[in-house]
């Protein structure tokens, strides 16, 4: 049975950083892409960030060069890095095994001005 818990969240000051981590049970993350999207108020979920099964990562062109996504396949865990954090990154964050219909409660991460 999947299931993907994301924590880390909380309230930071523009420029700052914050660490998610997203525990994943029922997925060999060796063998599997994953994913990290937000949901902003009012907006569509979208893509933050991917991360191959061989390691390859790619980024919305909104996080490139500030987000870093990564994962520790021996204890499930998916991480994303945020630095140089705005106020446009006020999101609930989710990840989720690339192709797979199924989404835990997510983290909200608040950044003030």
């Amino acid at each position: 049975q999947v299931q993907l818990v994301e924590s880390g969240g909380g309230l930071v000051q523009a420029g700052g950083s914050l660490r998610l981590s997203c525990a994943a049970s029922g997925i060999i993350l060796s063998i599997n892409a994953m994913e990290w999207h937000r949901q902003a108020p009012g907006k569509q979920r979208e893509l933050v960030a991917i991360i191959t099964s061989g390691g390859s990562t790619n980024y919305a062109d909104s996080v490139k060069g500030r987000f870093t996504i990564s994962r520790d396949n021996a204890r499930r865990m998916v991480y994303l890095q945020m630095n140089s954090l705005k106020p446009e990154d006020t999101a609930v964050y989710y990840c989720r095994r690339t192709g797979l219909d199924y989404w835990g409660k997510g983290t909200l991460v608040t950044v003030s001005s």
